[in-house]
């Protein structure tokens, strides 16, 4: 006797209680999981606002006695963090318009434009996916030391501004798109360039806006590569400027945590304002299972 059965035996009301009670199990579960995911989050808060000798009390205090504030104008007294702030905002904002531009001119010119060896060519560009980014590290960094860019914005911005996986994204989106209005473009005398700008781009809003996100967020917590082509403090981004609250011999943890707080506001509230945005983004390029 299968559940259908069993269903059809109780009384609509009977049934009801069951689903509301299935439904309020199911939410009882995702909060839970919610909370364990939140867990580090809360931790990290809390500890921004305390007092240093009771970070590391047991039990663990979660709610400080008394609310010390003063951490985090401390925390942008200590080091330059204002710097550092404007220097990951420029980075990210350059560094996703320049992928969402590039990424899409490849993508229309794969999707749309017919020419020899397209295939193979785009199939090269994909297999750069499987190379790790550390074997592009050493290779990457004498490049730019030869331009001479080291210590300089180019180089936090160049050589991270081309994404084989935006490109893909791109092309699945634009393939999606009937090409019936490329023909009705062409025949109003649009050329490939008022094609991509008037027809195709107009019609790929959420994959544009779900890669600037994630591009922008990818960017703003890059370490690696800023620690590597930075010297000067003036230069350093946030990720890299907060490694410097851990000293030798002792960790500001207050500090750090409320650096770490102030950083991830910008994550926070494009997350809170963008969760729509990457969703459709995500169903339209073809990573949702299409």
């Amino acid at each position: 006797m299968n559940l259908k059965t069993l269903e059809t035996q109780k009384s609509p009301k009977a049934v009801k209680m069951d689903r509301k009670l299935q439904r309020g199990l199911l939410h009882l579960f995702l909060m839970i999981v919610s909370f364990i995911m939140l867990t580090p989050f809360l931790w990290m808060l809390s500890t921004s606002l305390k007092f240093p000798n009771e970070i590391f009390t047991y039990p663990p205090i979660w709610i400080p006695s008394k609310i010390r504030w003063e951490n985090y104008f401390d925390a942008f007294n200590a080091v330059p963090f204002g710097r550092y702030y404007f220097n990951s905002i420029l980075v990210a904002l350059s560094v996703t318009c320049i992928v969402l531009l590039t990424s899409s001119l490849a993508a229309y010119a794969f999707s749309r434009l017919k020419f020899r060896g397209r295939e193979i060519l785009f199939i090269t560009y994909l297999a750069t996916l499987m190379i790790p980014f550390p074997v592009l590290l050493i290779p990457n960094f004498l490049i730019v030391r030869e331009f001479g860019w080291h210590d300089t914005y180019a180089a936090l911005i160049l050589p991270p501004a081309f994404s084989a996986v935006a490109t893909f994204l791109y092309r699945q989106a634009f393939r999606g798109i009937p090409p019936e209005l490329d023909d009705a473009a062409r025949i109003d005398g649009a050329s490939s360039w008022r094609i991509w700008w008037n027809v195709i781009m107009p019609n790929a809003g959420p994959v544009t806006a779900a890669l600037g996100i994630f591009t922008f967020l990818g960017n703003w917590n890059e370490f690696l590569w800023p620690l590597v082509v930075t010297n000067r403090a003036e230069m350093r981004t946030i990720p890299v400027g907060l490694s410097f609250f851990q000293g030798q011999y002792s960790v500001q943890w207050e500090l750090l945590m409320s650096a770490a707080v102030i950083a991830l506001l910008p994550i926070v509230v494009i997350y809170l304002f963008a969760q729509k945005w990457i969703i459709r983004g995500v169903t339209i390029s073809g990573m949702g299972g299409r």
